[in-house]
């Protein structure tokens, strides 16, 4: 017999139940469970009561309880759609994808005109990456309800993903127009509208989102970002933070502001921020990869801690996709034709492109094919020309990482190259899948992956010396002059006289990005500029387009008893327009630890020298591999005393300054560093190694 509290001992079963779910809407799950159970001591089986357990335990934040009640639920009466959905809510919540599709799609066979069950189903293809799928749940969804905001503004986050970011506005604006009041439709508005490099209108419509729900973790976050794109830094700062406020533990605010740390030299406090955000069991991969990648730009960085910081990045994120690993069927045969697969957002006006082309454009037909995977929304000239390398090319942007695996796969790509590493953008997820035997990382990144699934890197005798190989996860391919080759920019200006000559004074320039600009690096400039008190320093990059980033650098430098007056601060110009402005520089100085690579080479191809010191880590040893290739080492530093002493003798002979100006664009252009002929011959007998070296492993994953 039913023998419930004396609190609700006047009440019937039902109206126990309805008190339990009043309980259950006002967030009392204490109170509500236990009438559920009281209800249960009398009727064990009753599905509705089971249901109503399971929602309790989701909110309540205990899935594992709530999958038990719901299964229950389910067991009691399979044929409510509700059971299912719900299950399919708990299961979705823990990246359970495959389960909870099916729950989806069971619930929609029992109701097939559910809009909100339709709409989860398209959340759940979104949260796989299945992006036309997606759309069209999103679409058929609407067929039921058009007048259901809330799908509205999820359909144009999946159109924003793909790149259709017209359609994702508009598909915003119609969410809005149909709830005006509605937050997070505004905050997707402003993330699709900074997409579309429409700043101020993306921050129009965050500021509304904020002003409608102020505690919106989110919008203050995409606010930040927006400020940032428009180069105010301290405003970005202020969003971070305030996203921070209302939620310390959103990851996405946590990167963003460690970024922005990092950026303005706060390096210690960007690691601290960095290193929550990787303990979070909310970090995502992306998120993971920003850390390790600002790893590089820290002296206190060595070989030994970079490959465990990225070895723990594989046990996390790559690891577990060892089990959609599958045997690779390829032909054995060591001399055939080999198919090379490409995969880059940046096959562009980047130095991806720049440092791809002409390897790409000298490969021996006869012997590879060329099949490249363009994960970028944008083309230009460039884009053009590598396009015309490609036996294949193929837009893949918007596509999963399951999906574009199993397309390398039927591809039958031989050797696949990751262009990215962990910087913005990348796939290693991907990679992480093993769709094709032979797996090389190159170009983009300054050193391991930390992958077991990446075979190789591309390195030459100066990046990574024999006795550092231990330290990278991937065996190396060395080259045997630099591992990248450069293409000299078409809209370069001629070589202007030295300016010193005009001046009185010696000018240096970095122009690499502000993170680079370290204590260390300050410190040796400074050194420079005592040493020389008539000289003058121009430091060109983006980051320094605000008179808040220029305040912070000149402190620096004050700090350490140099005339903020002397240093000369250029922010972002276009490509011609920097490379013109070596024509106002005399020497360049490379940054520490993490030195330049593009931007050396333009400097020498504008007749400036460079002076460089090379470190331990990849990224510290940029400088060396392309002035060596460049035929110009003496400007290659033992040590940091030594890097000083270059500079300044450099600047004290300007006879000798002149000379090297003189010549130094012809003997880059005739150097290996610039022969994409030379470098393609090489770099086509190691792939053709690697490619034998698998032919004679034993068959395997």
């Amino acid at each position: 017999m039913f023998r419930p509290s004396s609190t609700v001992a006047a009440l019937t079963p039902q109206q126990i139940f309805d008190l339990a779910r009043r309980h259950h809407h006002e967030g009392r799950f204490a109170e509500a469970t236990a009438l559920c159970h009281q209800l249960l001591s009398v009727y064990p089986g009753n599905a509705s009561t089971l249901h109503l357990l399971g929602a309790i335990a989701f909110q309540a934040g205990s899935p594992a309880e709530a999958e038990r009640w719901l299964q229950q639920a389910i067991a009691a009466n399979p044929a409510d759609a509700a059971y299912h959905n719900d299950l399919g809510d708990v299961w979705q919540s823990q990246a359970r994808y495959a389960e909870a599709e099916g729950c989806y799609r069971q619930a929609l066979r029992l109701q097939p005109r559910s809009a909100p069950i339709q709409n989860n189903l398209g959340n759940n293809f979104n949260a796989q990456g299945r992006l036309e799928e997606a759309i069209t749940a999103y679409r058929q969804a609407l067929q039921l309800e058009p007048g259901f905001a809330e799908i509205h503004s999820n359909l144009a986050t999946v159109l924003r993903r793909k790149g259709a970011l017209d359609e994702a506005i508009a598909t915003l604006r119609r969410a809005i127009e149909l709830k005006p009041t509605y937050a997070m439709a505004y905050n997707n508005l402003g993330h699709a509208l900074l997409d579309n490099r429409q700043v101020p209108e993306a921050i129009a419509a965050l500021q509304q989102a904020i002003a409608l729900q102020p505690d919106l973790a989110l919008a203050h976050n995409n606010l930040g970002t927006a400020y940032k794109s428009l180069g105010q830094v301290d405003e970005a700062i202020a969003s971070y933070r305030r996203a921070l406020d209302r939620d310390p533990t959103q990851v996405l605010a946590l990167t963003n502001l460690a970024n922005e740390l990092d950026q303005i030299g706060e390096r210690a406090a960007s690691l601290a921020l960095y290193e929550r955000a990787i303990a979070s069991p909310r970090c995502s991969s992306a998120a993971h990869s920003n850390y390790l990648a600002v790893l590089h730009f820290g002296a206190e960085m060595t070989l030994a801690k970079i490959a465990e910081a990225h070895a723990a990045y594989d046990r996390r994120f790559a690891e577990p996709l060892r089990a959609s690993w599958q045997p690779h069927t390829h032909s054995r045969e060591p001399n055939r034709k080999l198919r090379l697969g490409f995969l880059s957002p940046y096959f562009g006006i980047h130095p991806v492109g720049f440092f791809l082309v002409r390897p790409l454009e000298n490969l021996d037909r006869s012997q590879f094919e060329i099949v490249c995977y363009h994960d970028g929304t944008k083309d230009d000239p460039l884009t053009a020309r590598l396009r015309a390398c490609a036996t294949d090319w193929h837009g893949v942007h918007g596509n999963s990482d399951g999906q574009l695996a199993q397309r390398i796969r039927e591809d039958q790509i031989d050797i696949l190259f990751d262009l990215a590493g962990h910087t913005a953008g990348n796939r290693l997820l991907l990679f992480a899948r093993k769709p094709a035997p032979i797996q090389i990382t190159w170009l983009d990144y300054v050193g391991t992956t930390g992958l077991a699934a990446m075979d190789y890197i591309v390195a030459d005798a100066r990046q990574i010396l024999p006795e550092a190989e231990p330290f990278y996860r991937e065996r190396v391919l060395r080259m045997p002059d630099d591992y990248i080759c450069f293409d000299p920019p078409l809209e370069a200006p001629p070589v202007g006289p030295l300016p010193a000559a005009a001046n009185g004074f010696v000018t240096f320039a970095s122009y690499n990005i502000v993170p680079k600009t370290t204590g260390q690096t300050i410190e040796l400039w400074s050194r420079i500029l005592r040493e020389l008190p008539e000289a003058r320093l121009t430091l060109g990059n983006r980051g320094f387009g605000t008179p808040a980033a220029v305040e912070r650098v000149r402190k620096r430098f004050a700090e350490r008893a140099i005339d903020p007056s002397r240093i000369i601060f250029q922010g972002w110009v276009p490509r011609a327009e920097l490379l013109a402005a070596y024509n106002q520089a005399d020497i360049a100085l490379d940054t520490l630890p993490y030195n330049g690579g593009l931007t050396t080479c333009e400097a020498m191809w504008m007749g400036v020298p460079v002076v460089t010191c090379p470190g331990e880590t990849f990224a510290s040893r940029h400088g060396l591999a392309h002035l060596t290739a460049a035929g110009v080492p003496e400007t290659i530093a033992r040590d940091p005393d030594d890097y000083v002493k270059i500079a300044v003798d450099l600047a004290r002979d300007l006879p000798r300054l002149a000379t090297l100006r003189a010549g130094l664009r012809e003997k880059l252009a005739s150097s290996p560093l610039c022969d994409g002929e030379r470098f393609a011959k090489n770099f086509g007998t190691l792939l053709r190694s690697a490619w034998r070296r698998w032919c004679q492993e034993e068959a395997s994953f």
